[in-house]
């Protein structure tokens, strides 16, 4: 896992994946970790990689959704033609 800044990475591992999201067991410590949204890094080299928002916290185990390219911008333009 890598943060959306760069500025910090933690271990995991995948206990389970669909395509729409996964369950990870964190090596460490969560707190002080901006987990709204951050990358999971599926390979070495980083090249193949997810962008997440988190789902739901319990212990050392969280619930990520993968976001799709352009999810953002959607949510972004949707809430600015109801204001």
């Amino acid at each position: 896992m890598m943060g959306i800044d760069g500025t910090w990475r933690r271990d995991c591992t995948m206990e389970d994946v669909s395509q729409s999201g996964a369950k990870l067991t964190i090596d460490g410590s969560v707190e002080g970790l901006h987990l709204k949204e951050f990358f999971l890094l599926l390979s070495s080299t980083g090249l193949a990689y997810r962008r997440c928002e988190l789902a739901w916290v319990n212990g050392d185990q969280i619930g990520v959704n993968f976001l799709k390219l352009g999810d953002k911008k959607k949510k972004a333009r949707s809430a600015s033609v109801g204001a």
